[in-house]
């Protein structure tokens, strides 16, 4: 359990380092998440050759499968069978661009990465300016506009939720 939870760490912070974007498909990006993949597969085959009855095996799928769906790899917890269905492209898309293409905050991947690294966009209270951020299932609704920026006053007035404090502001 605690490999993968290393795996996505170590993921995530060099992909922040190298600054890739979601649309760039670089061979070094697609090889982390293919390893990664592998890595998850390659345990959920590990614990299904355990015994059934095993206590262990019964606790490290369950914890897996916990990890997976929190993360957003997998879409319920039923069985290790969803394991072999995570791949590189279940990864691309917990990225923030992707999240945000999905919450309809932009219209396409070019626009959701130029909003993030200009820094339009927070999870929960932390701004992101990195678009190879991966959002969990968790910090999935917590995905909005920085208050100071343009974007969410223009949003704000086109839905006519602006109100005279906003205004001042």
């Amino acid at each position: 359990m605690s490999l993968i939870n290393k795996n996505i760490l170590w993921l995530t912070r060099t992909l922040r380092r190298r600054s890739l974007c979601a649309q760039e498909t670089s061979p070094v990006q697609e090889s982390r998440y293919n390893k990664l993949s592998r890595a998850v597969r390659e345990l959920a085959r590990k614990i299904r050759d355990l015994d059934e009855k095993d206590s262990f095996r019964t606790k490290s799928t369950s914890r897996l499968l916990e990890k997976l769906y929190a993360a957003g790899l997998i879409p319920t917890k039923q069985g290790l069978q969803l394991c072999d269905k995570v791949s590189a492209s279940s990864f691309c898309r917990r990225r923030l661009p992707t999240i945000m293409l999905k919450l309809r905050m932009a219209q396409n991947l070019k626009t959701a990465i130029t909003f993030i690294e200009q820094g339009h966009v927070r999870v929960g209270p932390e701004v992101v300016t990195d678009p190879a951020f991966l959002v969990t299932r968790n910090t999935e609704d917590y995905v909005t506009w920085v208050d100071s920026s343009k974007i969410k006053q223009h949003v704000m007035e086109y839905n006519e939720e602006r109100d005279d404090f906003d205004l001042v502001v």
